[in-house]
């Protein structure tokens, strides 16, 4: 049961030439700039799954690819602007608009975030140690567990590629940060680099993936109160490294598991040998310092780490107050599933998890340093238009997140079995159930 608690995301990297991925799908397609109508009868009606609730004001036929689209238009969205359409822009016309130094990896400045938050770290670890009181505890809590997340993230650019050019120094920087956090890079890389090349699919993402209708009817009462119910789903991460999400098969620390090619055992094995090491030194600790020390010192911000992991991952792809288009068969591409991603403000986090809230840039050019996404995003705004969805902005700490997070928990439960354009929809049974 507890694989079908959380349909949950681990970040996951593409490899250096991200336009080739395993998937047979095209991921780079062009669209035309306008979509003439057609009332012909030539073409096969596209079977689209409206959200809930949706009034319709305009009934239109579109020809898309050969298909002929009902396209309704809903109160949830801005009238006259479908986000499920496909846009009038091309991956390579967004391209364009980035300046070609945001493109430009720069190591010394990547390292010199490793080293800022590795002094942080220990800074913490050693003044809470050393004051050892219950109203420090848990301001360290919260302060180490964010510090770890910042860590992952570094750790994540190394396995997209934009922490620098040398595949070496990406692959030891980011054994050390991950393993760090008992993460196993390889494995996790290698299902994040999925996770990109499969955005906004509804069978094929690899990161909080919705539901099929067939599968959430499938799960018992319990079972859908614990994948709905904060926090629990906040405690996904490692359950999903160790059998990924509903309906899926394998684990990021087996070689032999469905998410990797034969070639790429030896990197999972390194990475699982890497994360034993990690567990093994715990174990020393907690026998020369005690169990109950390496709790506070590391458990606790572990935990910590965690649900900052599952809270930013999962509202990169839901929670918005519009609701979002989720792509199957020919209707999906990397720029359609792309497009479906969310910015994020989190206020003075921002900087500490290395500006990872902007993430619509991030999912269509992974290759980007971090440090350079913001410049990017701003030049990219005019191309995007209104697929761009501006993030409310933060008070000095993120708390407005926890009201869409638990938002979202109560409507955002299944999407339909058919159609190549779906929406999430609702459960009330379940929402009077958690009531």
């Amino acid at each position: 049961m507890a694989s079908y608690i959380i349909s949950e995301c681990g970040l996951r990297p593409l490899p250096k030439h991200y336009l080739n991925p395993r998937s047979t799908i095209s991921i780079n397609p062009t669209f035309p700039k306008t979509i003439n109508s057609s009332r012909s009868k030539n073409f096969p009606v596209l079977k689209v799954s409206a959200p809930v609730g949706a009034h319709v004001v305009d009934q239109q036929e579109e020809r898309v690819n050969g298909f002929k689209v009902i396209d309704q238009e809903s109160d949830d969205h801005e009238p006259g602007f479908n986000p499920g359409a496909p846009p009038p822009f091309t991956l390579a016309d967004i391209r364009a608009a980035i300046p070609k130094h945001c493109w430009v990896k720069n190591p010394w400045k990547s390292m010199s975030y490793v080293l800022r938050d590795v002094v942080v770290v220990f800074g913490l670890a050693a003044v809470a140690a050393y004051l050892d009181n219950m109203i420090v505890w848990p301001l360290y809590w919260f302060a180490q567990g964010t510090m770890f997340w910042a860590l992952f993230v570094l750790g994540h650019d190394c396995g997209h590629g934009s922490f620098s050019n040398n595949a070496k120094l990406n692959s030891v920087v980011g054994h050390l940060l991950h393993s760090s956090i008992l993460v196993p890079y390889h494995g996790w890389r290698i299902s994040h680099r999925t996770h990109h090349q499969n955005h906004g699919h509804v069978e094929k993402d690899e990161s909080w993936q919705p539901l099929s209708e067939k599968i959430y009817k499938s799960l018992d009462t319990v079972t859908k109160l614990l994948r709905f119910t904060l926090p629990f789903p906040m405690l996904a991460y490692p359950i999903y490294l160790w059998g990924r999400s509903p309906g899926k098969k394998g684990s990021h620390f087996h070689p032999d598991s469905d998410l990797f090619l034969p070639n790429e055992r030896k990197d999972v094995i390194t990475s699982t040998v890497c994360w034993s090491a990690m567990a093994a030194l715990l174990v020393g600790l907690s026998f020369a310092m005690g169990p109950l020390q390496v709790l506070k010192l590391y458990g606790v911000p572990y935990i910590g780490f965690v649900m900052w992991l599952d809270l930013v991952t999962y509202l990169h792809h839901h929670g918005h107050e519009d609701k979002l288009p989720w792509y199957r068969g020919k209707e999906w591409s990397y720029l359609r599933g792309g497009l479906t991603t969310l910015d994020r403000d989190y206020g003075w986090i921002n900087n500490i998890h290395h500006d990872i809230g902007t993430h619509v840039i991030h999912h269509l050019f992974p290759q980007i340093p971090h440090y350079n996404l913001i410049e990017a995003t701003e030049a990219a705004k005019p191309v995007l238009g209104k697929y761009y969805r501006e993030p409310k902005k933060s008070l000095p700490l993120p708390f407005h997140l926890l009201g869409l997070l638990a938002s979202s928990m109560k409507k955002d439960h299944y999407v339909s079995d058919e159609g190549d354009v779906v929406y999430y929809q609702t459960d009330p049974k379940l929402t009077r159930g958690s009531k």
